[in-house]
């Protein structure tokens, strides 16, 4: 039923071709841990029964260096897409950006304007740091989707950041780590700017790392993905995985997100389950019956 995962990861057993470099020097335990390569994420993607995987650069391995993703966007044309990672702060970076999206097939980009923990350095002074600029102004024009992961405290600069730039479009990895106050809001506001949710162009992303930090620290979820997904509709909500930065198989994990769900029409199902990425990744124009089994 979960058709599209939008957040999966790969790492590739050949360190000859596809050596380490990850940012901040220091590499994830989850891919030194529990590696998947290409062929492994394939094989969980047809025992949880999803037809279309969203590769997320794994910048904790690999850096800026998008190669292995992009060389299975070749490979498997038709059941992944790829989210590249590249330096906002670099003076080359939209010429970076050309060469991912227009030569290698990727369709969005992600930047760390936080982290879970203190392993990969904010980049400069956040997501408004001045080098940024060619960057937004490309990828607003260009209307390329961009994954943040950021936490709740960076929404008034990201407001102004949409203010600013009027193509831009944002989606926030693992939910933007969310307030969890009873009674608050989610994410809180500019002032003078719309809300995220108000903007038409802000897309929440439902993962096990958003879920279990709930469960943890409100003592369940289902109340934070029922507001959001009141507050940003439908067909501005899609799931990933997290597969396997996220401990246990594909299907669990798809399980796991699946469970917190409200009590959803059908249409509004199967935009979250995959047909609201279809849409922004050009999958499958607005329809997702394509993906559907």
């Amino acid at each position: 039923m979960f058709h599209v995962d939008t957040h999966t990861h790969i790492i590739s057993p050949d360190t000859a071709a596809y050596p380490a470099a990850p940012l901040g020097g220091h590499r994830s335990d989850w891919s030194r841990e529990r590696p998947v390569d290409i062929d492994g994420l394939l094989r969980q993607a047809d025992a949880a029964a999803v037809d279309h995987l969203v590769i997320v650069q794994a910048s904790t391995v690999y850096g800026f260096d998008n190669s292995y993703v992009a060389d299975q966007l070749t490979r498997h044309a038709d059941r992944v897409s790829g989210v590249c990672s590249v330096d906002f702060l670099s003076p080359g970076a939209v010429d970076d950006l050309r060469h991912w999206i227009d030569e290698r097939g990727f369709t969005g980009v992600r930047i760390r304007a936080a982290d879970g923990t203190t392993a990969v350095p904010t980049p400069g002074r956040g997501l408004d740091d001045e080098r940024m600029a060619p960057v937004w102004q490309f990828l607003s024009e260009r209307r390329v989707p961009v994954c943040v992961q950021m936490h709740a405290q960076h929404a008034p600069i990201l407001a102004g950041l949409l203010q600013q730039y009027p193509g831009l479009t944002v989606i926030l990895d693992h939910a933007g780590r969310p307030r969890l106050d009873a009674g608050a809001p989610p994410y809180p506001d500019a002032p003078g700017l719309p809300p995220l949710h108000a903007t038409g162009r802000v897309f929440v992303k439902l993962t096990p790392p958003a879920v279990l930090r709930a469960q943890r620290e409100a003592g369940s979820a289902a109340p934070l993905v029922a507001t959001l997904i009141e507050e940003f509709g439908a067909a501005h909500v899609m799931w990933g995985s997290n597969y396997p930065a996220s401990a246990g198989k594909l299907a669990e994990l798809a399980d796991l997100v699946k469970e917190q769900l409200p009590a959803l029409d059908a249409a509004d199902l199967a935009l979250v389950a995959g047909g609201t990425a279809a849409r922004l990744y050009g999958l499958a124009g607005d329809d997702s019956a394509a993906f559907r089994r």
